[in-house]
């Protein structure tokens, strides 16, 4: 038996998987080809864009906006109240081809530009530009997208052996 919450008003689009255990909350909006981990908290008025896969685990609150073919790893915290409690919120935004690695935690207000990555473990305090790799506490950008693809196809081939 798979337990899940879908709230009120949801609009799920094709071939979308959520697997075991996981919230999603009213108004919320799921693309076509979306994965949804276990354990993961999507919050009401979330929008999630096409092709995007969300591991396990993962919090997003409400008002979190997630663009198309966007990774997010297990763990990643997403935030809403730079001041909580406070009675303002603010979302977050990811744009399309983003990818955000395991544990990050992402400050509210934040944009995440397109194709840009973050670092597993990373704190995300401030907007990351397109196509730019950001690493550590508080995170800061460590080199381009073009040199992050160039380090991923070495280690892919197997002519770098250290990640």
């Amino acid at each position: 038996m798979v337990i899940n919450y879908i709230g009120n008003d949801v609009k799920i689009g094709k071939n979308v998987k959520i697997w075991h255990f996981a919230y999603v909350g009213d108004n919320t909006r799921i693309g076509d080809n979306v994965i949804i981990g276990s354990l993961t908290h999507v919050d009401y008025s979330v929008v999630i864009g096409d092709n995007t896969r969300i591991e396990g685990s993962v919090y997003i609150p409400p008002l979190t906006d997630i663009g198309n073919n966007v990774f997010i790893g297990p763990g990643v915290v997403f935030t809403n109240d730079p001041y909580p409690m406070s009675k303002r919120l603010v979302g977050v935004k990811v744009e399309d081809f983003a990818a955000i690695g395991a544990r990050a935690v992402i400050k509210a207000g934040v944009t995440i530009g397109r194709g840009s990555v973050v670092a597993m473990g990373s704190v995300v305090t401030k907007d990351v530009p397109p196509d730019k790799v950001v690493m550590g506490v508080p995170a800061k950008i460590v080199y381009s997208k073009a040199q992050y693809d160039l380090k991923k196809r070495a280690w892919e081939t197997g002519s770098n052996l250290s990640p």
